[in-house]
């Protein structure tokens, strides 16, 4: 198809905190969920929150430097393509993972900001990702596709 374009951009902060592996080539890799808020007024003008998890993948020395500068609660924003993968699970049953393949990730948090990370708090001195979630903000749970 002429014209076709798949491109994906984000910004949001982490969930997790990338961990660095390899491929059996030895290619780096690291792969982590980074959620985007939205909020809006419902019809009876109740303030309605909304987060979206993402699935993140990046690729060789940027896996490095997210690995070395990022953590959950980081802000980040990431330009890639969207990608879906088919696997299978341990029950040999078919699955399915839409993520984002990372061309580029710029670091948002200023040194203030990734100070307070490092103490557990956010941006505005709340605990990052406090325990009280609302409803639909909660990472997802389940199989991982293999990395």
């Amino acid at each position: 198809m002429a014209g076709s374009l798949n491109k994906a951009i984000i910004i949001g902060r982490l969930g997790t905190t990338p961990e660095l592996k390899h491929t059996a080539q030895g290619t780096p890799v690291t792969n982590f969920n980074m959620a985007t808020d939205e909020s809006y007024t419902d019809k009876s003008g109740n303030k309605v929150e909304q987060t979206e998890w993402h699935r993140i993948v990046v690729w060789q020395r940027q896996a490095e430097n997210v690995c070395k500068f990022l953590q959950k609660g980081s802000l980040a924003l990431v330009e890639g393509k969207l990608q879906t993968r088919k696997w299978q699970d341990q029950q040999g049953q078919d699955r399915y993972t839409t993520e984002i393949v990372a061309q580029n990730v710029t670091f948002m948090d200023s040194k203030q900001d990734s100070e307070r990370l490092r103490q557990g708090q956010g941006g505005d001195g709340q605990p990052v990702y406090p325990e009280d979630k609302q409803q639909g903000s909660e990472m997802p749970l389940g199989d991982d596709p293999p990395f």
